[in-house]
């Protein structure tokens, strides 16, 4: 197994470790209850946010996995419990070659190619896309919140207005819009 953490920092709004497995074709059904597996018991450690799995095409036999956590401290936990050592020396067998693993935080996961053969998107890319998704928040997320500013005139004062239209914002692009915007656009960004 390798492992390659980023360079730790100050402050990182949650953690997506990425794994890459390439399964042997006459595992395919083994590895698939054992993912299942390994979902359910992923779910149950502290500040696990879900899955997403990427399942190869007919034919290709390499499987992306991305399971998210709140923090760093969380992924890690999960990284190096001994509930997922013993999963993963059930399923190497079953494995063509040792699991590739990543760790990425906050907005670099959105923009980590899908397969490794894809391109990373060039810069102007994912410049467009977070315009894209952020700009029209900056002008709706304000005007949801006006008649809470109204009715508590402390809540509109300078900086804590502010600061509770940039959470709303960061929380709806992170955890809601641009997991989906991506995914929507990936065969434009990727190429």
């Amino acid at each position: 197994m390798s492992v390659s953490d980023p360079a730790p920092s100050a402050h990182c709004e949650g953690a997506t470790i990425q794994i890459h497995h390439r399964v042997r074709p006459e595992a395919v059904d083994r590895y698939e209850t054992w993912l299942r597996q390994i979902i359910m018991t992923a779910g149950r450690f502290p500040g696990h946010q879900g899955v997403h799995i990427l399942r190869p095409p007919a034919g290709h036999h390499d499987y992306e996995i991305a399971v998210r956590f709140a923090s760093d401290d969380d992924a890690r936990r999960w990284r190096e419990s001994s509930e997922r050592r013993e999963l993963m020396t059930g399923i190497q067998p079953d494995l063509q070659q040792a699991e590739r693993v990543e760790i990425v935080s906050g907005i670099d996961y959105w923009f980590t190619p899908p397969t490794p053969t894809s391109p990373q998107p060039t810069r102007w890319k994912q410049w467009l896309v977070t315009s894209a998704v952020i700009w029209p928040l900056t002008m709706i997320v304000p005007l949801l919140w006006q008649p809470l500013f109204d009715l508590l005139p402390l809540l509109h004062t300078w900086g804590v207005r502010h600061g509770l239209v940039a959470v709303t914002i960061v929380g709806l692009v992170v955890y809601v819009i641009m997991p989906r915007v991506v995914r929507r656009v990936a065969p434009w960004l990727f190429r």
